[in-house]
This record gives C-alpha cells, sequence and structure tokens, in this order.
C-alpha cells in the first residue's frame, strides 16, 4: 500500500477537527493507514497571498520536509491543495504539489472509489467552492461521491458557480464587496429548502454558515462528513 498522511490545515485544526477525523475514517474504511505528522503547519497561502513571499517559502519549504517522505497527502481543502500545486512551484520550486490531493481527487483518481459506504438521509445542497472549481478543475467529482451515498437528496444551488464573497483576506479587504456576495449565496441556499449546505472548504463554509446564522437557511456541512457517515 501506499504510504499516505493526512494534511489537516489551519482552519480545520484549529475549528473543525471533525472534519480530518472523516477523511481518516473514509481513508481506513477503504483501507488505507494514514499517518499524521505532528509537525505539520500552515502551508502559507495566506502570506503568500498577502504578498510575504519570503514567510510564505519558509512554510512551503517546511511542508515538503515533513511530508516529502509520503507517496500521497490527502487534504479536505481545495484551496490548500491548490497552494501546494500551483504556488510551491515558484516558491521553491518544489513539485509535492504534484502528490497532494484534495479529497475527492484522492478517493476518484488514485483510490479509483465512488462508492465509499456512506448513508445519509437528509436533504443536501452543494457549494463547488472558487479554488477547487477553478485552480484544482475539481468539476463534479464531490458531487459524483455524493451521488452514490445512500438515502441522500441532492437539490440543485442557484447560481452555484458564484463565489460566496470570502475569498481569505478579501472578505476583510472588500468586506461590502464580500458581504453583498455572502447575501446572495446565503439567499440562494435558503431558496433550496435543503437541510444541509456541503462543500470542499470549511474556510468557506465559516464564512456561509455566518450569514445564514443571521438570515436562516441549511445547515453548513464539509461533504467529508457526509461521506463518513453510515448511520
Amino acid at each position: 500500500m501506499p504510504r499516505v498522511a493526512l494534511f489537516i490545515t489551519c482552519v480545520n485544526d484549529a475549528l473543525f477537527p471533525e472534519t480530518p477525523k472523516a477523511v481518516v475514517r473514509i481513508l481506513e474504511r477503504l483501507g488505507y493507514d494514514v499517518d499524521f505528522p505532528a509537525a505539520q503547519t500552515c502551508c502559507g497561502q495566506m502570506h503568500a497571498n498577502s504578498g510575504y513571499k519570503k514567510d510564505a517559502t519558509k512554510l512551503a519549504r517546511s511542508f515538503e520536509a515533513v511530508f516529502g517522505d509520503y507517496d500521497h497527502v490527502v487534504t479536505p481543502s481545495g484551496s490548500c491543495a491548490a497552494m501546494t500545486r500551483d504556488q510551491y512551484p515558484h516558491l521553491t520550486g518544489s513539485s509535492i504539489g504534484q502528490r497532494v490531493h484534495e479529497l475527492s481527487e484522492f478517493l476518484l483518481d488514485v483510490a479509483g472509489v465512488e462508492d465509499v459506504g456512506a448513508r445519509f438521509p437528509h436533504t443536501v445542497t452543494y457549494h463547488p467552492t472558487c479554488h477547487g472549481t477553478r485552480a484544482l478543475g475539481l468539476g463534479d467529482k464531490p458531487m459524483r461521491l455524493l451521488r452514490a451515498v445512500r438515502d441522500i437528496e441532492l437539490v440543485d444551488l442557484p447560481a452555484a458557480d458564484q463565489c460566496c464573497g470570502f475569498g481569505g483576506t478579501f472578505a476583510l479587504k472588500n468586506s461590502e464587496v464580500s458581504t453583498a456576495m455572502l447575501a446572495d449565496k446565503c439567499r440562494h441556499a435558503a431558496d433550496t429548502g435543503a437541510e444541509y449546505l456541503a462543500a470542499a472548504d470549511n474556510s468557506c463554509l465559516t464564512h456561509i454558515g455566518g450569514g445564514i446564522s443571521r438570515s436562516g437557511g441549511p445547515r453548513p456541512i464539509h461533504y467529508a462528513e457526509i461521506l463518513a457517515s453510515t448511520a
């Protein structure tokens, strides 16, 4: 079996530990042994996007040192996977990003599995996050996995391809525009009547969840937690 490591990401480590735990349950269910290198830290995305190239390079080299010996690195974050694949070659000349996979990429492209044995008897709508869609080109991979979940009812999200307005520091630097984009996303989510709004990045779900907590709508959930469910 290939050596597989989990990259938990900062947001999940600090706020959503159940998501990476769900990733481990899914992979172990499929027969993989998953390592969690304790020395891992931030991938440097926030620093790179804010112009702190020196700090981003230092974090990229740390990532390479921690994960360099693994065949595959799996992460429940499209944005962090995109960071290693798109920006590391420019920062350090490293190609390690080719071994870093957002969860759906690993399941479909590496493991060759579409049905992970999940059951989730709820209505769910899906928001395709920007980095996953535009930087990684995930396409319908997360949806293919969700369609294979038993007893799930998937409902389309209107204007699904529109950004939720988070964009990391964009939400801070352009708060009025971000708030307007968030209002549109929350309105569309509420219009679905779904119980849950799923996505591939908890950073975006945090932003959307903040809006939903004020305006009402489906409960945000990382799609890995749906795939891990067997209830």
